[in-house]
């Protein structure tokens, strides 16, 4: 696939450490590779307030035993948490977020990871991200509630998408067959516009930062109140093959 982006204004949106702040706020799972094993553990992580990563496994379970057995008392381990999008879309997966370190006991059996390096990938790129610009950022503030907020649009308000999609105007392709809301986020909201082959990401930004989800709310009647001042705020791509 290629893709060619048309943009008609500096795009906003998270940094690079707050979205893997978001990601790993948000996730419920996650890939596990250490030198002996290869697993998803699910509901069995936490995520400190600086981004730390601590894993809960069970006591009696391989991956305790192989940290247990590790020499000098740490486990070489990477860490791939997946975000994917809550809507039925082709392509769901929005951003991956690896870890890599060692895996140190954290006490009553958790395991800390020193973490080495976090790299970020999203179909815009892959990027490494600093640790303590992670330490620093927060989770965006509708990261909690985005999946839900995603799927009501997408199932209850067909007559809104329509409203959003006819703020790009003239500038979406013809030939759409579909479109769903990919994301959410303080910045504004993004729409998936599916063709026979390939897609358009439509972002549409909000006059304001949203601070929660009533005021994303608030904001995306905005958009549709005054679109010709906030026009100049959409960013559009296009994937073909």
């Amino acid at each position: 696939m290629s893709t060619d982006a048309d943009t008609d204004t500096i795009s906003t949106g998270p940094t690079d450490a707050e979205q893997v702040r978001t990601v790993l706020s948000r996730a419920t799972s996650l890939s596990l590779t250490t030198t002996g094993r290869a697993c998803d553990l699910i509901g069995l992580h936490s995520v400190g307030t600086k981004g730390q990563i601590t894993l809960h496994p069970h006591p009696d379970s391989p991956l305790a035993h192989e940290a247990a057995a590790a020499p000098m008392g740490s486990l070489a381990a990477l860490l791939e948490f997946t975000d994917i999008a809550p809507t039925p879309l082709r392509d769901r997966v929005r951003a991956r977020v690896t870890a890599s370190g060692r895996l140190a006991p954290a006490g009553d059996g958790a395991l800390r990871l020193d973490t080495a390096r976090v790299s970020l990938r999203t179909p815009a790129g892959a990027a490494d991200v600093p640790l303590d610009e992670i330490a620093l950022a927060e989770p965006d503030p509708l990261a909690a509630e985005e999946a839900a907020m995603l799927t009501h649009l997408a199932d209850s308000h067909a007559e809104l998408m329509t409203e959003l999609l006819g703020l790009a105007g003239s500038r979406l392709p013809r030939g759409m067959i579909r479109s769903l809301p990919l994301a959410l986020d303080r910045h504004g909201i993004t729409l998936r516009c599916e063709y026979e082959s390939g897609h358009c990401d439509l972002q549409l930004l909000f006059p304001a930062l949203a601070r929660d989800a009533t005021d994303a709310g608030e904001q995306i009647r905005q958009l549709l109140t005054a679109p010709r001042s906030c026009a100049h705020q959409q960013q559009h791509q296009h994937s073909r093959p």
